[in-house]
């Protein structure tokens, strides 16, 4: 790195400033050590040689306002834990001026405010505005609080927080639980990121996903600031693998700054120890980081760490894109070395995580004296302050936008252009469909960034096409199915790989694995859904492409490699979701699968759940006959008007689509009447739970069109357990006792298709069984006496078997 933390002795030149001295004085409990004091002496020198500044003294001054900022930050984040009120006179306050009950994640809010506000102040000094996230979620009390100071606010915030009273309506706000007449949040303020939150674009809730992300996110040209937790760093698997995946070709700069605080919430964590520490940093130089530690208990060293990581890294990338030097390159990492709640009463203890204080200053006067005392502390004159936040908030005269507009906050990529791809005919993988269609959307669309994200065995998921295009990306490639700049992000870390894609939302992104680990990326999709609804619910939208997320190689398919492999958890908990940013999709031939992309690529800020075979499946629907299949969300695939009361038969899956086709036959043969329905998108039959999932849900009267209430006898056949597809679609089933669902009931082993089907009572001769039972008829009228033996588990399985996959 250029110039590296370490002590030295302060520049002279600086020494002589009045400006400098002043600041080196620090302010409250902001110190600045002598490497940070040469630190910023050097600084200075930079940022007047590159044009930033007009002269060094200007900086220092700057950096002196800084200390202001984060000393009123800390004043507040402290009073949004304990307070109803502030006093911005500084006077103590009575209990009265208390919460009943406080809350807050004071202690790591605490530290990420000299961090918050160095980022702030960096962006001033340079006159560039970076883009920021944050894994600790939890922190966000550090980044309302100087947002709200300075001003960096959504047009609600600044509605509410921005008047005479509004730092007492910011700190009355926080925690306060109060609803509107809907039961949504009456406060445009959370306890974690969240869409009010002005800049921010991940919760932050799952610590570890930050760190997984982190490096997919900026495109050349931007920088990112990540600040992320040493908690994190124990949790999650992948985040040491950023030197692995950037490339300075496709990616902007990154700077990863570890708040290294020393505790989870009620123990110290692995760092927390000077020995942990050491090992994490010969680990992260063994990774390829280049880990270096300063004082983050100094907002300036923040500035210091992060302008000259950013230096470093370009100068490290433009020697990769000269062909001079190979990857990966070397990334900087900062380590903030600071004590848990720094600034406050209670710093380093367990309880400085949640409430420092020994008790309520309400009732306590001990917690109220300590309070006051150590309140007074951090209290900066309204009229310093005032100064200060005018001096390091120029965005107008910089010609710049304000962090709450920054780069990755306004993602908007250009609406992709479709490719138009001809039907199939004969029997194939409907995988293949998305091989087909992502090549071809990749190659018309060169200027949205791509990522694949594989955690294994792409060529056996039928994606062998993409495969060839994109490639692995790699460090060092072995074949040609490998590149350095290779567009697949392909770990055996299914948080890792989806990460990688739920980050790229300049771009274009698949992912693709078996059904059953679909499950371990959960976390990371329902964090991004739970942000995009919000963004929708407050009235700004996100705007990045949709994002399917393919579950194939699935359960009904996967039996040869044993239960661990037969799991329908994925597509259950997606549908679980609002169904207008996450939608669950079961294409059952090439047809439909292609029918249906189109749609998924274009939404925005959605997320689909496509359950999709890899195995060979007949092409049951035409171009037509796909396209309303996709447009409707079900379709009439057979029906037989002969006199009698009719059947409904529903199914829902590609292999419960040809059980039921073949049941069918064996009603039709014997003239009994019947409709057979397939949901290609179960969510959109549910009974919608808001007027936002409505918009995507077909109304009454098309459900009616579909599934007549005349035709009271159902039965069907699912991908997913039957209890889930029951209640989810209750509407479809007004008379439960006149209706049967089959699906997986968590039977399974070493078998195939047929097999598979038939542990779970989901074949064609259980679904002609639950047609007899829901008929009061008896199954003798539909099957044979060896049929009905297999289906009752007295005969030989075979019987039903023969002649399936």
């Amino acid at each position: 790195m250029p110039f590296p933390i370490q002590t030295a002795a302060v520049n002279h030149a600086a020494s002589d400033c009045p400006d400098f001295r002043r600041w080196c004085d620090g302010y409250g409990v902001i110190k600045h050590s002598e490497a940070t004091q040469h630190q910023v002496s050097l600084l200075a020198e930079h940022l007047v040689a590159a044009g930033h500044q007009p002269d060094a003294a200007t900086v220092y001054r700057k950096l002196a306002d800084l200390d202001r900022l984060t000393s009123a930050g800390l004043w507040l984040v402290v009073h949004m834990t304990y307070a109803r009120r502030v006093d911005v006179s500084g006077q103590p306050l009575a209990p009265q001026d208390f919460k009943t009950n406080p809350e807050g994640h004071t202690g790591g809010a605490l530290n990420m405010v000299p961090a918050y506000a160095g980022y702030l102040a960096l962006n001033n000094l340079t006159g560039r505005t970076r883009s920021w996230l944050m894994g600790q979620g939890h922190c966000v009390a550090a980044v309302d609080a100087l947002n709200v100071l300075t001003g960096n606010l959504h047009p609600e915030q600044a509605e509410r927080y921005r008047g005479p009273d509004g730092l007492s309506t910011l700190v009355s706000d926080f925690y306060s639980y109060r609803q509107k007449p809907d039961g949504t949040m009456a406060a445009p303020l959370g306890s974690h990121v969240n869409p009010h939150t002005a800049g921010g674009i991940i919760e932050g809730g799952y610590l570890g996903f930050a760190e997984l992300q982190y490096a997919h996110m900026p495109l050349p040209g931007e920088s990112l600031v990540a600040f992320l937790s040493d908690g994190a760093a124990e949790e999650q698997r992948g985040s040491d693998w950023i030197p692995r995946w950037w490339r300075a070709e496709d990616c902007g700069a990154v700077m990863p700054v570890m708040i290294a605080n020393g505790r989870r919430i009620e123990q110290r964590t692995e760092l927390g120890t000077r020995e942990g520490l050491e090992r994490f940093e010969a680990h992260l130089e063994h990774r390829g980081f280049v880990p270096f530690r300063f004082d983050g208990r100094d907002p300036a060293a923040f500035v210091c760490a992060l302008y000259e990581m950013e230096q470093a890294l370009a100068t490290n990338g433009e020697a990769a894109l000269r062909g001079e030097s190979g990857y990966p390159v070397r990334v900087p990492y900062g380590i903030a070395e600071t004590t848990k709640g720094y600034g406050f009463y209670g710093a380093s203890s367990n309880a400085a995580h949640n409430l420092p204080l020994p008790g309520n200053p309400r009732m306590d006067a001990r917690a109220r004296e300590l309070f006051n005392e150590h309140a007074a502390r951090l209290w900066v004159a309204p009229d310093q302050l005032q100064n200060a936040i005018t001096h390091l908030n120029q965005h107008a005269g910089q010609s710049r936008p304000l962090e709450r507009d920054h780069a990755l906050a306004t993602r908007n990529p250009p609406d992709p252009i479709i490719p138009r791809l001809p039907a199939f005919r004969e029997c194939t993988s409907p995988m293949k469909a998305v091989d087909d269609f992502f090549r071809a959307l990749v190659a018309q669309n060169p200027d949205l960034r791509a990522r694949v994200g594989n955690p294994d065995e792409l060529a056996s998921n039928r994606l062998g096409g993409v495969l060839d295009d994109l490639k692995h990306r790699v460090n060092d490639p072995e074949n040609d199915q490998e590149s350095v700049h290779g567009k697949i992000i392909t770990a055996l870390n299914e948080e890792s790989v989806v990460s990688a894609c739920l980050a790229n939302k300049a771009g274009l992104n698949l992912v693709a694995s078996y059904e059953a680990f679909c499950v371990k990326m959960l976390g990371a999709i329902r964090q991004e859904l739970i942000f995009a609804r919000h963004q929708k619910e407050i009235g700004r939208p996100a705007r990045w492409l949709g994002l399917p997320v393919i579950a194939t190689s699935h359960t009904w398919e996967n039996g040869k490699n044993e239960q661990s492999h037969q799991d329908t958890t994925f597509c259950e908990s997606m549908l679980a979701e609002m169904n207008d940013v996450s939608r669950v999709l079961f294409p059952a031939d090439y047809n439909s699968t292609l029918a249906t992309l189109p749609s998924v690529f274009r939404e925005r800020g959605t997320i689909s759940c496509m359950v999709i075979p890899k195995r060979e499946r007949p092409c049951v629907f035409d171009t037509r006959e796909a396209e309303l299949l996709a447009r409707h969300g079900a379709l009439v695939v057979d029906e037989d008007t002969s006199s009698g009361e009719p059947l409904l038969l529903i199914a829902n899956g590609a292999y419960q689509l040809s059980e039921s086709i073949r049941a069918c036959e064996r009603l039709r043969e014997t003239g009994t009447p019947f409709r057979l329905v397939y949901i290609q998108e179960p969510g959109r039959f549910r009974q919608p739970r808001d007027t936002m999932e409505a918009q995507v849900c077909l109304s009454e009267f098309e459900r009616e069109r579909l599934f007549p209430h005349r035709i009271r006898r159902r039965v069907a056949l699912t991908h997913m357990r039957p209890e889930v597809f029951r209640g989810h679609l209750h509407p479809l089933f007004p008379e439960p006792s006149q209706s049967r669902v089959l699906g997986y009931i968590n039977r399974g082993g070493t078998l195939n298709e047929a097999g598979m089907l038939f542990a779970n009572g989901c074949s064609w001769g259980h679904a002609l069984a639950a047609c007899a039972s829901v008929m009061d008829k008896p199954p003798g009228e539909w099957l044979s006496s060896a049929e009905l033996a297999a289906v009752e588990g007295r005969g030989d399985p075979a019987v039903i078997t023969r002649g399936l996959p």
